[in-house]
């Protein structure tokens, strides 16, 4: 532990906000082992309290084996009844003022994950919680037809996995994004797809149909081609191998595939940039982005925690690099800023990626989804016309 400072020692195990009383204990090194069955196949190793909860509650060990007599984390669902579906947004940094999120929580258990702390609104962790407490939304696919048959809806682009992954396991059951996608293909709407899951080539078929029509396209995120790194860091996403040929799969039925190096971690996988270009480019991709890592609020002790735990001798290294595009901080979420970062590492890292890409001719034209074939849906009420 001693590679690591005091601010980041009172960091573990609590949540973001100070306003609560915190009890910071972490798990004894004799406790580690019976720990880690609970744990295994998450990245997150701790479950701090969410910033609006009064009292912070960390495991540690009592010295009488305890943590052998409690069953490893499962993965639960739970049915959330939605009122709305589309989520607005003005962000200037994002490109789009619409999503839908079919679920709450993500299975893939990405440490980095920036959407970690929106469990907080439920009561529950960023930590483990957000990786085995998950909420499906089965009536989406209703409340998007629902919203978009509303007098004056403008038709844009929605974007759907933005904040978790919509072919994350479940999906297999649930099934959610198909019937979406059965809405939207039904009513020509356009949409953008953002996963790291090779589930998405089962929707081949609808997506194939759009894009015909160009009103779709998806992109497959590829952080690291070390198995290893990508086995701790996203436990339960598709392989890296598996994600490259969910790519090939969709480019070669026509859908227009792009590769997302999303997040960039300095001293991780920042070495990685110009292989993984080319990688996603020789499978058909045409398009390339990044995103620098985030670590908002409850995401830094989850990610710094994994981080000591998996690879201690680079902590000292990654943490400067990440604060010296940070303006010092672990995260800065000013407009501009929080997706690249600032400072001489940064434009480093934006120029690799510029360089790379425009050698592989990725990016040389930005498709645009086409809006002016969208059909609205009557809505039920209306009386149908007899002529």
């Amino acid at each position: 532990m001693d590679v690591i400072d005091a601010a980041d020692k009172a960091a573990f195990g609590s949540p973001a906000d100070s306003g609560a009383e915190h009890a910071n204990v972490l798990i004894g090194r004799s406790g580690l082992r019976e720990h880690e069955h609970r744990t295994r196949g998450r990245a997150s190793a701790i479950n701090p309290s969410g910033r609006f909860e009064t009292l912070s509650r960390s495991v540690f060990d009592d010295g009488w084996n305890s943590f052998e007599e409690l069953p490893p984390f499962k993965t639960e669902v739970q049915v959330e009844h939605a009122r709305t579906i589309i989520t607005r947004n003005t962000s200037p940094d994002i490109s789009f003022d619409r999503s839908i999120n079919p679920y709450r929580g993500c299975e893939h258990g990405c440490v980095y994950c920036f959407a970690r702390p929106t469990h907080a609104y439920m009561g529950l962790s960023a930590g483990i919680d957000f990786e085995a407490k998950l909420f499906a939304k089965p009536d989406a696919a209703k409340l998007l037809e629902k919203e978009i048959t509303r007098p004056g809806y403008q038709v844009r682009s929605i974007a759907i996995g933005t904040n978790t992954d919509p072919y994350q396991p479940i999906e297999r059951e649930w099934r959610i994004m198909r019937s979406i996608l059965e809405v939207l293909e039904r009513h020509n709407h356009p949409v953008g797809i953002v996963t790291k899951s090779h589930l998405v080539t089962r929707d081949a078929d609808i997506l194939a149909r759009m894009a015909e029509k160009g009103l779709v396209k998806v992109a497959l995120s590829v952080t690291t081609m070390d198995r290893k790194l990508a086995r701790t860091m996203e436990p339960r996403a598709s392989t890296p191998s598996r994600r490259l040929e969910a790519i090939r799969i969709l480019s070669d039925a026509g859908i227009p595939t792009s590769g997302m190096i999303a997040p960039v971690i300095p001293g991780l996988n920042d070495h990685e940039i110009e292989k993984l270009l080319d990688a996603v480019a020789g499978m058909g991709a045409r398009e390339a982005g990044y995103v620098l890592l985030r670590l908002p609020l409850e995401v830094a002790p989850v990610f710094k925690e994994w981080l000591l735990r998996h690879y201690p001798e680079r902590y000292r290294h990654v943490v400067s690099l990440i604060r010296s595009m940070r303006g010092g901080k672990d995260y800065d979420a000013e407009w501009g800023k929080r997706m690249r970062g600032t400072g001489p590492y940064a434009w480093q890292i934006a120029r690799r990626f510029e360089l790379t890409a425009k050698r592989l001719g990725l990016n040389t034209r930005r498709l645009k989804l086409r809006t002016d074939l969208f059909e609205a849906p009557k809505p039920e009420s209306e009386q149908l016309s007899l002529l």
